[in-house]
């Protein structure tokens, strides 16, 4: 996207020790309109910025006298408004997530694709003039002020929330990408919404999207938009998700669920922040943040050949772990006044407060599913309840999500007589299917239950679970 013709052209500064490779960027940055300015070392990079300014910084990684990432971290100080972009050696994935955490615009790889090259250096052009005419921050406004709303639907104080809250507020404001990860229920939409409303982009579209629920069929029109007559059924020209949400955030939510075709053309849409509508011959540029989110571990979905690991290091610059209900149950009183609000205000009558015994019994609860388990198993409250009192008896197995593992689980429609009784019947089957799926390996069935060793073998024994004589994987006390 070179500069319109009547616009002042914007300055670019090239960094780069290898004169051939300095000479190529410049002419193809000349050729796109910028006027273009190089250096070959740290020390004329440095003087170059002394008392001139720039759209954009595009450095090599490695320089003679110092590294290209102390340049990012001079403007970054200084609060400069130029775009720095960082080019490393092929497979250098550690120095590019290193250059992106620390404020880097983008990265590219050696060799460099030209194409790319003016892509990434376009987007960083148009990026600069809005940051270059931002008004200062409003005195005496505070510090997230603007993602206050979006924050406060991240219900609870523990220590974990207040750790995943402040984060939000810490990474907003940049535009590396971010990982969201945790497990189905936690709130990972939740938290990029409030990441969207802390950042520059809240008045552009947030676009949220489902990776697991779009036929593999339809993922590149749904992603990149189509023309008429694309395709059987195409009536009109669309937009996809990536022009939906120009300007603004791209949350791919369940994105370990993409196959690996569309994984490649993500990559590229990402790396080249442009897209090709299906039946169009142009290319249609988009400037989006992206914000992924999965309840998988994408690492061991690397390790499986399952997800690439180009894709993993692009998505995966700054991560933000949403902790399970099971590690926050403090919030649980919080939560509970929090989803009986919305549930009365949804069925347009009075809801009774949660009793001592429902909040008993929820701390009890193994809340397998989450904050959206929990808000299942307040709406059954409210249904069983004669307006006085909201019902503490969950031991219907629909509203736990539990399947019965061996024939030696329990009946969980039994109504429990003594809670303890029914709380030991209700961790019993937990374990019971927990052994099974990790083929009685206590090791991985403790960590996945978040347990020690030593607690789930008291377990065992003390609930009196049939287990193969030798655990193999059970030798290290």
């Amino acid at each position: 996207m070179p500069p319109p013709p009547n616009a002042s052209p914007a300055a670019i500064l090239v960094v780069d020790d290898e004169p051939d490779l300095r000479t190529l960027y410049e002419l193809t940055l000349l050729r796109e309109g910028y006027r273009v300015e190089t250096a070959g070392t740290l020390a004329e990079a440095e003087a170059a910025l002394q008392d001139r300014r720039f759209a954009a910084v595009i450095t090599d990684m490695r320089l003679p006298d110092g590294l290209g990432l102390s340049l990012l971290q001079r403007l970054r100080g200084q609060q400069r408004p130029e775009r720095c972009v960082i080019i490393t050696a092929y497979g250098s994935a550690g120095n590019a997530v290193e250059a992106l955490k620390a404020g880097a615009f983008d990265y590219l790889t050696k060799p460099v694709d030209l194409k790319q090259l003016r892509a990434v250096v376009a987007s960083a052009v148009q990026e600069h003039e809005p940051a270059a005419q931002r008004p200062p921050a409003r005195a005496g406004a505070p510090e997230g002020a603007a993602a206050q709303p979006a924050l406060e639907r991240l219900v609870g104080d523990s220590e974990p929330m207040r750790q995943v809250k402040q984060r939000i507020l810490k990474v907003a404001r940049s535009m590396a990408p971010v990982l969201v990860r945790g497990e189905s229920g936690t709130g990972k939409e939740l938290v990029a919404q409030a990441l969207h409303a802390a950042s520059h982009r809240a008045a552009a579209p947030l676009v949220a999207v489902n990776c697991g629920a779009i036929p593999e069929n339809l993922l590149e029109a749904e992603f990149f938009g189509a023309k008429r007559g694309s395709y059987t059924g195409a009536l009109h020209d669309r937009l996809g998700y990536f022009q939906a949400a120009r300007g603004g955030t791209l949350f791919l939510d369940e994105i370990g669920d993409l196959p690996l075709a569309m994984q490649s053309k993500l990559l590229r849409a990402i790396q080249e922040r442009s897209v090709r509508p299906l039946g169009s011959t142009q290319e249609d540029v988009v400037d989006v943040r992206i914000v992924s989110a999965t309840h998988k571990d994408l690492a061991a979905e690397v390790r499986a050949g399952r997800f690439r690991q180009d894709l993993y290091y692009r998505l995966n610059v700054i991560e933000i772990v949403v902790p399970p209900l099971r590690e926050r149950r403090e919030d649980l009183p919080a939560l509970c006044a929090a989803l009986l609000a919305r549930i009365a205000h949804e069925s347009g009558t009075p809801v009774p407060p949660p009793s001592a015994a429902l909040l008993a019994e929820l701390q009890q609860h193994p809340l397998a599913g989450n904050v959206r388990e929990l808000e299942n198993l307040l709406h059954r409250a409210v249904a069983m309840s004669e307006g006085e009192e909201l019902s503490a008896d969950f031991s219907d197995s629909a509203s736990m999500g539990i399947e019965p593992a061996a024939p030696s689980a329990p009946d969980h429609h039994e109504t429990p007589s003594d809670l303890q009784a029914y709380l030991d019947r209700q961790e019993r089957a937990i374990l019971v299917r927990v052994l099974h799926e990790t083929g009685f390996n206590r090791t991985a069935a403790a960590a996945r239950l978040g347990l020690s060793l030593r607690q789930i073998r008291y377990r065992i024994a003390r609930l009196n679970i049939a287990t193969p004589d030798q655990d193999p994987h059970d030798d290290a006390g």
